[in-house]
C-alpha cells in the first residue's frame, strides 16, 4: 500500500511494524499538553502536533499510519469538497477499537441507505419552525447561569473571577435536556457528565493498537466504559418509555426533539405500511445519545472560545454589546431577533474558523477509489484537517491566525472568496451537521444574555491551552474576570 501511494507522488512516513505512527503521535500529544502557549501563538501545533509536523514535512496532502492502516492527510479544499459531496464512496471510518462506538453512533455513524432513512426521520426535529419553539428553553437555561454568576459577583467593585468553562458546559447540558427531552435536569447533567468521562476513556483507547478480543478483557478502562454505557442507555430508555406511554394516553404537542423524533418515526412507519421498519428503540436511544453529546459539546465549546477571544479583543466585545442593546434592549429575544444580530454572527463565524469544535474529520474508502488525481486503495483512511484548513495562509491571508470577524461582514460565501470547502466548521455536503442551526441559535441566545449583564476580561490565572478531547476544549479551564453591568 505504501508503494502504491508513493508511486502516485504522495509523500509520507514509512510504515513501522504494528504501531505505524501511533507511538510518535501519542508522544507528541503528551509533550504538547505539558505547557500552555502564548495567546497569539498558532494553536495548530498544540492541538494536532503530529499532523502539524507531518504536513510541514511532507505537504498538505500526505500519508501517515494508524497501526497498519494508511491515513491520507488532506488539508486542501477541492479534495475536501469532493469527499463531502460523495458520501457513498467516502464513508465514516470504522475505528481501531470497537469500544469507541459506545460514545455516540446514530446518524453520525450511519452510511448509505441506513443514513438516508435516519436523516429523513430526524430532519423534522431541526426544521426552522420547530427550532422557534426551542428558543424559550435556551433563554431559561441561560437565565439560570446568569443568575449564578450575578450571585458570585459580590465584591465592592462588582467583579469576581469565574472559571466560565464548567458553567457553559452545564448551560449547554441543561439546554439540551430541556429541548431534547423536557427531562429532569439532574438526570440530564448526569448523562452529560458520564459522557464526558467516557469521551476521555475513548480517546485513550483510540491512541493504542487494538488487539482483537481485548475489549472483552476485564481491565479497569474496559469495565468503566461498559458501565457508563449501561447507565446512559438505561437513563435514556426510561425517558423514552415514559414518553411513549404519554403519547398513547395524552394529547402531546411534541415540541421537543424526542417527541418530534418519535412522532416522525411513527408517521414514517405508518406511511410505508406493514413490514416497514423505521428506527428501532435501540436506534432511537443512539440518536438521543448523539443529541446529548453533540448538542452540548458544540455549543459549550463555541461559547467558551468566544468569551476567551472577546476578552482579548474588548472593542469587539463592545461592538457586539452595543448591537444587542440597540436592536433588542432588554426584551426576551425570539428566533427572528437573534437572526438579525449581524456583528454577533460575524464573531461566532470567526470563532468557528479559529477554534472549530471538530479539529479533524475522518472518512475511509472500502474499494479502490479515485480522489482528484489520486487512486486510493481499498481500506485507506482519510483525515480532513479542518483546523489546518481554517488557519491556512494561502486561503485566508497572512493574518490567518488573527481574530478578525470583519472577514465575515458580507457573509460566509464572500469570506471564502469562491474557495468552496475552505470553511467547514460543521462539515459539508449532504452530511453537513444537521444541528448547525440549533447550535448557532443557542450560542446567539447565550452570548446576547451574557453581553447584556457582564463585561469580561481574561484573569491573570488564565493559561491558553486548547486541546482535544473529541472536541476542542480549554485544557486548564477559562478563568475570566466578570464585571456586572
Amino acid at each position: 500500500m505504501e508503494k502504491f501511494l508513493r508511486e502516485q507522488g504522495l509523500d509520507g512516513n514509512s510504515y513501522k511494524f504494528l504501531f505505524g505512527d501511533l507511538k510518535e503521535m501519542v508522544r507528541l500529544i503528551g509533550e504538547a499538553k505539558e505547557k500552555p502557549i502564548g495567546l497569539t501563538d498558532d494553536i495548530v501545533s498544540r492541538v494536532l502536533p503530529f499532523v502539524h509536523k507531518v504536513v510541514a514535512t511532507h505537504g498538505k496532502i500526505c500519508f501517515t499510519w494508524m497501526g497498519n492502516k494508511p491515513v491520507v492527510q488532506i488539508s486542501e479544499p477541492v479534495m475536501i469538497r469532493q469527499i463531502f459531496g460523495n458520501y457513498h464512496q467516502f464513508q465514516k471510518p470504522r475505528g481501531n477499537n470497537p469500544l469507541t462506538k459506545v460514545l455516540a453512533t446514530g446518524l453520525i455513524d450511519t452510511d448509505a441507505d441506513r443514513w438516508i432513512k435516519h436523516r429523513k426521520i430526524i430532519n423534522p426535529a431541526f426544521h426552522f419552525q420547530k427550532l422557534k419553539h426551542m428558543v424559550p428553553a435556551f433563554y431559561v437555561s441561560c437565565s439560570e447561569m446568569i443568575k449564578k454568576w450575578e450571585e458570585m459577583v459580590t465584591n465592592d467593585d462588582g467583579s469576581c473571577e469565574v472559571d466560565v468553562w464548567p458553567h457553559l458546559q452545564s448551560f449547554s447540558s441543561d439546554a439540551i435536556s430541556r429541548t431534547a427531552f423536557g427531562s429532569s435536569f439532574d438526570e440530564g447533567r448526569r448523562i452529560s457528565r458520564l459522557q464526558q468521562e467516557q469521551a476521555q476513556l475513548v480517546i485513550m483507547a483510540e491512541q493504542s493498537v487494538y488487539i482483537p478480543g481485548s475489549r472483552f478483557l476485564p481491565t479497569r478502562s474496559n469495565m468503566r466504559i461498559k458501565e457508563i454505557e449501561r447507565e446512559v442507555r438505561a437513563s435514556i430508555r426510561s425517558i423514552i418509555d415514559k414518553r411513549i406511554a404519554m403519547m398513547k394516553t395524552e394529547d402531546n404537542d411534541n415540541q421537543d426533539l424526542l417527541g418530534i423524533l418519535l412522532d416522525s418515526n411513527y408517521k414514517e412507519i405508518k406511511h410505508n405500511g406493514d413490514g416497514y421498519f423505521g428506527l428501532s428503540i435501540d436506534e432511537v436511544i443512539e440518536e438521543c445519545k448523539l443529541f446529548y453529546f453533540a448538542g452540548q459539546e458544540t455549543t459549550g465549546n463555541l461559547l467558551v472560545w468566544t468569551m476567551i477571544l472577546l476578552s482579548q479583543y474588548p472593542h469587539w466585545q463592545t461592538r457586539a454589546r452595543n448591537e444587542v442593546l440597540d436592536l433588542l434592549g432588554e426584551k426576551q429575544p425570539d428566533i427572528d431577533d437573534l437572526n438579525r444580530l449581524k456583528v454577533v454572527s460575524m464573531i461566532l463565524n470567526e470563532v468557528l474558523r479559529l477554534y472549530p469544535p471538530g479539529a479533524a474529520l475522518g472518512r475511509m474508502v472500502h474499494e479502490e477509489t479515485k480522489l482528484g488525481n489520486l487512486v486510493l486503495p481499498a481500506g485507506t483512511h482519510i483525515q480532513l484537517n479542518t483546523i489546518l484548513l481554517h488557519h491556512d495562509r494561502d486561503l485566508w491571508g497572512h493574518d490567518a491566525n488573527e481574530f478578525k470577524p470583519e472577514r465575515f461582514s458580507k457573509g460566509v460565501s464572500n469570506a471564502i472568496k469562491g474557495q468552496a470547502s475552505s470553511y467547514v466548521p460543521f462539515g459539508g455536503g449532504p452530511r453537513i451537521c444537521i444541528g448547525q442551526n440549533f447550535a448557532m441559535i443557542e450560542a446567539k441566545m447565550a452570548l446576547t444574555m451574557i453581553l447584556r449583564r457582564f463585561s469580561f476580561e481574561l484573569s491573570p490565572s488564565y493559561s491558553h491551552a486548547p486541546h482535544l478531547i473529541i472536541t476542542l476544549q480549554p485544557q486548564f479551564g477559562a478563568p475570566l474576570i466578570l464585571r456586572k453591568l
